[in-house]
């Protein structure tokens, strides 16, 4: 273990020197980032995997890329009057093919943009299961959320192989390089969570290098990494001093919900926020969707087609025999497309105009 410190100390370093000698753009200020919002008009959607992929993998891979389930469920955002929807990417998919990864993530963004759809693309996670690899992936566990999605990197970096920022690296610009200026794509997430499952300061190091990757490349679209819990100080603060755009997450009722906002809009930016909705908790669309729309902030609910990440079922109240939940925690849609709830999707129709 003190062997693989050691490497992992050198390996930052070298790193850091190599980052250092490259010019990367500021932060952008609070008016080139009020400006741009101005511009966007109410961004509303949902998190989004196609219902037949159970991960980022699944999702991305050669074999099981769906354009079909991709379009059809697209669809069902645009008719509702979903205008964003925020995607997870995965290195691994990139690592295996890169060619392949950006034929189908362009794929991906023409669907969207037939749908006027702009999309808001992730690259690292900090949640789920630490153990990942290419080729067919698990299936779902009946009742349990989640049950597939995966970190990255995860304990491929912090653990296993911290060498792989090479290879992290490359990634990130690679990607960016090719779509930084698709209008296609709305802006950059560029970290999950940074700090959870246990991580907590150890992810301010990857944080801080994607977002100077990012700055290096300097794409036209903005770049940010949400805030999603208050007791990571260090991280909530470097976060929020180098996102171009302010995001975040928030599961609570109105009234706590409300209070973030109010602490956030502080800092003179504009607010998205990237996950919310769960309904056991109080985190409706009743409650926070018109509230959000009313102040003015982004708003991209988690889940959208209930499918094979089982998300209608809650974080911590499994369902071992895979029945349906008699209220669904997160998701909007059943396959066929019919809503989980009328109430609500007339309710987002009525906010986004289709109604």
């Amino acid at each position: 273990m003190k062997k693989l410190t050691s490497l992992f100390a050198v390996l930052l370093c070298l790193v850091a020197a190599n980052a250092n000698a490259q010019s990367e753009r500021a932060v952008w200020t609070k008016e080139q980032a009020n400006e741009w919002y101005s511009k966007q008009g109410w961004i509303r959607g949902s998190n989004f995997t196609p219902g037949s992929a159970i991960n980022q993998l699944e999702m991305w891979q050669k074999e099981t890329f769906d354009p079909a389930t991709i379009d059809k469920e697209l669809g069902f955002a645009e008719g509702i009057g979903f205008n964003t929807m925020r995607v997870f990417l995965h290195h691994v998919a990139w690592e295996v093919d890169p060619e392949g990864f950006k034929k189908r993530v362009n794929e991906y963004l023409a669907i969207a943009d037939k749908h006027h759809i702009k999309t808001m693309f992730v690259f690292f996670d900090d949640v789920w299961d630490e153990n990942y690899a290419a080729g067919k992936q698990r299936e779902p566990k009946p009742g349990v959320h989640n049950s597939g999605w995966i970190r990255d990197p995860g304990k491929l970096f912090y653990e296993t192989n911290p060498a792989v920022v090479a290879t992290l690296e490359k990634y990130v610009k690679d990607i960016l390089t090719t779509f930084k200026n698709d209008h296609r794509i709305l802006m950059w997430d560029v970290y999950n969570e940074p700090g959870n499952s246990g991580y907590k300061g150890k992810s301010l190091y990857l944080l801080s290098l994607v977002f100077r990757w990012g700055r290096q490349i300097n794409p036209v679209q903005p770049l940010s990494a949400g805030v999603w819990a208050k007791d990571l100080t260090e991280l909530n603060t470097f976060q929020l001093a180098n996102s171009d755009i302010i995001t975040y997450h928030n599961y609570d009722d109105e009234k706590v919900h409300a209070e973030v906002i109010d602490s956030l809009q502080k800092y003179g930016r504009p607010l998205i926020c990237t996950e919310y909705m769960a309904r056991t908790r109080g985190s409706k669309f009743q409650n926070i969707m018109p509230m959000m729309k009313q102040k003015n902030v982004g708003a991209i609910n988690w889940g959208f087609v209930a499918g094979k990440t089982n998300t209608i079922y809650a974080w911590d109240t499994p369902i071992p025999d895979g029945s349906e939940p008699k209220v669904w925690f997160h998701d909007i849609f059943r396959k066929d497309g019919s809503p989980y709830s009328k109430e609500e999707v007339d309710l987002i129709k009525s906010l986004t105009g289709k109604k």
